[in-house]
């Protein structure tokens, strides 16, 4: 089993139905292929980690990275792990933005968060969410 996680950028600002749809459809296409991970939007970013079998991981990547709204694609840790820590969430989602109070993104994906022990993913995500918190 691996972990990856990527950030990128949306080349327009999504509509929160727009947010609505890819999440639905990720939360589809994901449990589908025993993918589980996270999803944190702010502003025109995202920053998400997925887990599950490398194949799979590489299916749902290489879906990411062909999908136009995106661009500036990168990985910023691929790595084997052995404990999944996103249980059976298809995707887990935090916004940040104008819906998001000023503490509102950090505290909601500091209580996502909570089970997960890997500080490397707890600081990509705590870390985000202070960037974008009013993004």
């Amino acid at each position: 089993m691996q972990r990856l996680i990527y950030i990128s950028s949306t080349r327009t600002v999504l509509a929160a139905d727009e947010l609505d749809s890819i999440l639905r459809v990720s939360r589809r296409n994901n449990a589908a292929a025993g993918v589980t991970g996270l999803l944190v939007a702010g502003g025109r970013r995202f920053l998400q980690v997925l887990e599950g079998e490398p194949a799979a991981l590489d299916t749902v990547f290489q879906r990411i990275q062909q999908d136009p709204r995106h661009h500036a694609v990168v990985i910023l840790s691929r790595t084997d792990i052995t404990t999944p820590s996103f249980g059976a969430w298809s995707m887990g989602y935090a916004q940040g933005g104008a819906t998001a109070t000023a503490a509102s993104l950090p505290d909601t994906v500091a209580q996502l968060l909570a089970p997960v022990s890997d500080p490397s993913v707890r600081g990509y995500f705590e870390g985000f969410a202070q960037v974008h918190k009013a993004a």
